[in-house]
């Protein structure tokens, strides 16, 4: 009994000093472990220069770093592109910008034409494409590509989902910062409880605020009279729109929902896209030219039947201006306009019997007529003379089409280049045709005003 006694002791007291060293050595292996953990991450921001310009991307750092950075715009571009030259030093002057935010916006490019890989796995179907990646997952940039005007569209999505604004001068901050390109709502006197969730729903496509305190100033200049009170401005159509309650979720959504679009669309580029995410169908009128006074007119009494029917979209496009799209709701030079018609978005339209066209006399009268009709169900339905208008907007050929295409061309230039080599001592190559191409094609797109959608093939 002795002996194991002394045995059991001699084990722990040998135990005791090991336990200690295995600590120490554990001590003195941390900041290995530690340093191990870190290095990752320190070796992923120094691969990039962060001090305001342009990053270059490639394939081989093309991953890192969108998993680096939560907010970077991606340019993929083309070196031959005529946009993407324009595009460039924009990007150039805007980068400085967003990145001292307080959540930096990075800007990078990435040669598309040569790293087609990214291209593909981006669905890049011209140049150039823009996009925003929000913490790795992709977002198609289709705002302004001015240096200022991006700063201030980029800004929107690295703010807060509900700003606070305690003063007078606080809500004109607010106004002047958000800019013109995204519609702007602001409580007043609201429980910003309310609000926040959707502030977080709709953060892609608005600007949400509370404001705490106010003078009777405010309210005279915002044409509201009571509180609570949610307004909603469209800066860039000069509109305003004032809800009073009820403040239940299903009345404020549909409020939010329905403001998210001007009361009448211009249809153009841009606005199309708009439309994606929401199930309306569009009142459209298409007159004869969008600048003329007559349509100006036409515009004013269509606001206010748009005002009265939320649960449709109105909007309008000039055959002069839009003679491509408005063809395919068998509009041509000899259709008596303006025309209404009911789209689905998609590739049917409707008419309404006996109210083809819109006549100078009395449009309030006719208008109430053609959606009185129209909800009674005393229409033609009709299909598309040709690609659906969204179809249209976004039939550009893909990368891999454009590739073959240059091929092919390049080949018969070249084949028929050796037949006149007698004619001709220097016979052109497949790169010279390439150029001659680009620049020709890039000559044709500096001649017509650049569009902020704008992209080559």
């Amino acid at each position: 009994m002795y002996e194991t006694g002394r045995s059991r002791r001699m084990c722990r007291s040998r135990a005791m000093p090991e336990t200690a060293q295995m600590f120490r050595r554990t001590l003195l292996l941390l900041p290995i472990f530690l340093a191990a953990l870190i290095a990752p991450c320190v070796s992923a921001v120094d691969e990039f220069t962060v001090d305001g310009t342009v990053l270059e991307l490639d394939g081989s750092n093309f991953d890192s770093a969108i998993s680096t950075f939560d907010f970077i715009l991606v340019d993929f571009y083309a070196p031959w592109c005529g946009h993407c030259k324009r595009l460039s030093p924009e990007l150039d002057v805007a980068a400085p910008l967003l990145a001292v935010l307080d959540k930096p916006i990075m800007i990078a490019k990435v040669n598309a034409d040569k790293f087609t890989h990214l291209g593909s796995k981006y669905e890049v179907d011209g140049y150039p494409t823009l996009k925003l990646f929000m913490h790795g997952v992709p977002v198609e940039y289709s705002g302004p590509r001015k240096a200022e005007l991006l700063v201030k569209y980029l800004k929107k999505f690295v703010g807060p989902d509900v700003s606070l604004l305690e003063s007078d001068s606080a809500i004109s901050s607010f106004i002047e910062t958000a800019g013109t390109q995204f519609p702007i709502f602001i409580g007043f006197g609201l429980n910003e409880a309310l609000i926040v969730d959707f502030a977080k729903k709709y953060k892609k496509k608005a600007w949400f605020s509370v404001a705490k305190d106010f003078s009777e100033d405010i309210m005279v200049v915002y044409d509201f009279d009571k509180v609570p009170a949610l307004v909603c401005f469209h800066p860039s159509y000069d509109e305003k729109s004032i809800f009073y309650g009820p403040f239940e979720a299903e009345f404020l959504e549909d409020f939010i929902k329905q403001n998210q679009l001007p009361l009448v669309l211009p249809v153009n580029y841009d606005t199309l896209k708009l439309l994606k995410d929401d199930e309306r169908k569009v009142v459209l009128t298409i007159m004869e030219d969008e600048s003329d006074v007559k349509s100006h007119t036409l515009i004013k009494t269509l606001k206010a039947a748009a005002s009265a029917n939320r649960d449709l979209i109105f909007g309008y496009a000039g055959f002069k201006e839009w003679e491509d799209f408005v063809d395919v709701f068998d509009v041509d030079k000899k259709t008596k306009l303006p025309k209404m018609v009911v789209w689905d978005r998609n590739d049917e339209f409707s008419t309404v019997v006996g109210l083809e066209s819109i006549d100078e006399e009395d449009q309030r009268s006719q208008i109430s007529q053609f959606l009185e009709g129209y909800r009674e169900g005393r229409t033609i339905q009709k299909r598309f003379s040709g690609p659906s208008l969204i179809g249209y907007i976004n039939s550009l050929i893909s990368i891999r089409t454009v590739y073959l295409i240059v091929f092919v061309v390049a080949v018969i230039m070249l084949i028929r280049t050796i037949g006149n080599k007698d004619e001709d001592d220097t016979p052109r190559t497949h790169r010279q045709v390439r150029d001659e191409d680009t620049s020709s094609s890039s000559g044709e797109s500096e001649r017509r005003e650049y569009q902020p959608g704008d992209k080559e093939d």
